[in-house]
């Protein structure tokens, strides 16, 4: 009778826009919770009245996954990664999501058509996507510049050390697309034993040449400290190294990897109703394109390529910055988490053993 009760009175408070009508949303911190905060959470408040709080995490999905297991929610929405939401979503934790009551495109496409192909799920609704890429130093190469993944392996034609994340993850996609393997067909390849073994026959071209790195900040260091002419990295990192500290890298976007992330609803969310007025306003083109003028983080829908925005510096037009601006998607593979939860540890071994041998 008691959750009976409450359940009345909140949706009552929602119906009415009293001052018990609030959204609490939970996130990553740092310049990402920062530009949810200022893109979404803030103008929500203000355009609605509706209280609107961020909260930070480390990695939301663990608290989460606590709080509704004990039947003691406080958040209404959690910013989660694309694996994480579908783990969750398979254990019952979430709330599924009507992806036909979401805004629609400003043309009247309907969200479920606006949205990139597989940016919605049962319980998630993708607000970005990022990507890891490669950066080269633009001083290490006054003539031709590295253009393509195959460029990356070529140490010959484009000298210099290599830096590739410390995991078979990423790594062996781009050994696959710098081999000649189309976007498309990664995965299907990597799925037999003669893709694998393609893969890392690849890596055993540079192998010698190349400078290991575990830490997202640690690739535009190695670039800045001149330990390598080029580096695997997320794109983000590269961005604030070349807007914010004025580094001469350049982003190459072929044979890019692209992953989403975004809201879900807690099952039990307190607020249940206001939390979906926030997915809906917060996902519409207009807000995820807002966001881009925060971080370099692609927005998740088709209408947002005509939305130009520019970073708050003033100055910087983003879309050459972001992972899903039409030019850069040209050879772009999206992250097959299924793939990877199948496959992880047994790569990793074979990774592992690969790198002593």
């Amino acid at each position: 009778m008691k959750k009976i009760l409450a359940l009345t009175t909140a949706l009552s408070a929602a119906g009415l826009g009293t001052a018990q009508a609030e959204v609490v949303v939970m996130s990553w911190g740092g310049a990402y919770g920062m530009a949810q905060t200022e893109a979404h959470v803030k103008p929500f408040e203000k355009d609605t009245g509706i209280k609107a709080t961020m909260l930070d995490s480390d990695n939301p999905a663990a608290p989460i996954k606590a709080m509704v297991e004990a039947g003691n929610v406080t958040v209404d929405i959690a910013s989660l990664e694309y694996s994480d939401a579908v783990r969750l979503c398979d254990e019952g934790l979430l709330e599924e999501i009507d992806v036909s009551k979401l805004a629609a495109a400003p043309d009247g496409t309907a969200a479920a058509d606006d949205f990139f192909e597989g940016a919605v799920t049962d319980c998630l609704v993708a607000t970005d996507v990022w990507a890891t890429i490669y950066a080269y130093d633009e001083t290490k190469f006054p003539g031709e510049k590295p253009a393509t993944a195959a460029d990356f392996f070529d140490t010959a034609k484009f000298p210099g050390k290599r830096g590739m994340r410390k995991s078979p993850k990423t790594v062996i996609e781009l050994a696959l697309m710098a081999d000649g393997v189309p976007a498309a067909e990664v995965y299907d390849v990597l799925a037999t034993p003669e893709g694998l073994d393609r893969a890392f026959k690849k890596l055993d071209t540079i192998k010698k040449d190349v400078v290991w790195w575990e830490a997202g900040a640690q690739p535009p260091q190695l670039l800045a400290d001149g330990e390598v002419s080029m580096t695997m990295a997320y794109n983000g990192r590269i961005f604030n190294a070349v807007i914010g500290e004025g580094k001469p890298f350049v982003t190459v976007w072929d044979g890019m990897q692209y992953e989403f992330e975004g809201y879900v609803i807690p099952k039990g969310a307190p607020h249940l109703e206001d939390a979906i007025k926030f997915l809906d306003y917060s996902t519409s083109p207009e807000k995820l394109a807002d966001m881009t003028q925060y971080i370099s983080y692609g927005p998740t829908r088709k209408s947002t390529a005509t939305m130009e925005r520019t970073y708050k510096d003033g100055k910087t037009v983003m879309a050459p910055y972001l992972p899903t601006t039409p030019a850069n998607m040209t050879n772009a593979v999206e992250t097959n988490f299924e793939f990877w939860v199948d496959h992880d540890a047994d790569l990793k071994e074979r990774f592992n053993a690969w790198l002593i041998n």
